[in-house]
């Protein structure tokens, strides 16, 4: 197998009808890889019927595969990076979410693995109040986290308001788009975006020619909420696409976050919401958020030689890479013992609770992972 056949095949998976994103994500972790789903469809344990018959069909059409080299050809022409599962940059965070996209197309200089990211979601009809908490907590983060990576949809209201409070602070900034890599949508944000690839980036899984329809904004914020360890909604009222994404990032068990308004605002009727039904924390101020992370700078950590020397326990190497690890970095969330680590987070939970048995770390709350003092 090489790159260019695991992206043809990657895209042409995702062409297959009757499958969906779940079903596609597993089919790839049973067989290795999306070349080998092609080749040893027939083989894999626990097929579905209707996965099967979708990837016989596909081998009779060859157009599923002419379609997915075009796209191929699209992005090298147009300097994108096509990701697939099996790619070092793709996203490690989202490549534990069940219904990750097979293929991801990215334009920009960001490190989509940073260890610190945060996704800032809000309504289409943002206030003053919430444009000026995106610029206060963009500038406050920036000075005490300064290698913060900020994620949102570019959409109007808190999504553009927070890219251009990134941008004014320096901080690099990805804008997850609901559509192909052919457009900018809405055209009003070109400049925006055009200065994002400058410092962050412009990502999707959609192939060029899809258009902003409604339903791709749904299946966007999935990659919003995924790609991050914590969402912060800023302002949305009853219903919205910024509650959708934060229902994702606790489906998968990311923090999420919502700044609270005023009962008789429409705007933050969501926020409100979320805080008391206990589905986002409260939140104020970027301190409050990097505090409630763990995310500003802190004491030099004792190094992991002399936790290990006196130690009785003989450690697996994946357990010394992990306290390796927290010697290095100190208090961490899981998600970003994943990405430093890039175990999987079931092998990395086993891993984490063995060394918790051991007497080595100890678990806060919040999935906050720290060495035994």
């Amino acid at each position: 197998m090489n790159d260019t056949d695991e992206r043809i095949c990657s895209i042409a998976l995702t062409l297959c009808p009757g499958i969906g994103a779940i079903n596609a994500k597993r089919l790839v972790d049973m067989a290795g890889s999306a070349t080998a789903v092609f080749r040893q469809f027939h083989e894999l344990p626990d097929i579905r019927p209707e996965a099967l018959r979708a990837l016989s069909a596909a081998l009779k059409q060859p157009e599923v595969f002419r379609r997915a080299r075009q796209e191929v050809d699209f992005a090298e022409k147009h300097g994108l990076a096509c990701l697939t599962l099996q790619d070092e940059a793709y996203p490690s965070r989202l490549r534990q979410c069940p219904d990750a996209p097979l293929v991801l197309f990215f334009k920009g200089n960001a490190n989509l693995n940073s260890l610190h990211m945060v996704s800032l979601v809000g309504t289409r009809r943002s206030t003053a109040y919430g444009q000026q908490f995106c610029r206060d907590f963009l500038h406050e983060a920036a000075q005490l986290c300064p290698d913060l990576l900020v994620v949102s949809g570019l959409a109007y209201g808190i999504d553009i308001h927070a890219h251009r409070a990134a941008l004014d602070e320096g901080l690099p900034t990805v804008g997850v788009l609901a559509h192909g890599m052919d457009r900018i949508y809405p055209a009003s944000h070109r400049n925006t975006a055009a200065q994002m690839l400058e410092n962050g980036g412009l990502l999707t899984e959609f192939l060029s020619g899809t258009t902003p329809d409604r339903y791709n904004f749904i299946s966007r914020n999935r990659i919003v909420a995924g790609i991050t360890e914590a969402t912060i909604v800023v302002e949305s009222a009853q219903k919205g696409g910024a509650l959708i994404t934060a229902e994702l990032a606790n489906g998968y068990n990311r923090e999420c976050f919502a700044l609270p308004g005023r009962n008789s605002d429409e705007a933050s009727a969501g926020c409100n919401r979320l805080i008391r039904d206990n589905k986002a924390a409260l939140i104020e101020s970027a301190e409050d958020f990097l505090n409630a992370m763990r995310w500003k700078k802190q004491d030099t950590p004792r190094k992991a030689e002399a936790i290990q020397r006196s130690l009785f326990y003989e450690l697996s190497a994946e357990e010394q890479r992990i306290v390796d690890v927290l010697a290095k970095d100190g208090e961490m969330h899981i998600n970003a013992i994943a990405v430093k680590t890039e175990f999987p987070i079931n092998q990395l939970s086993a891993l984490l609770f063995g060394l918790e048995m051991k007497g080595i770390t100890k678990v806060r709350a919040g999935n906050m992972y720290i060495l035994q003092g």
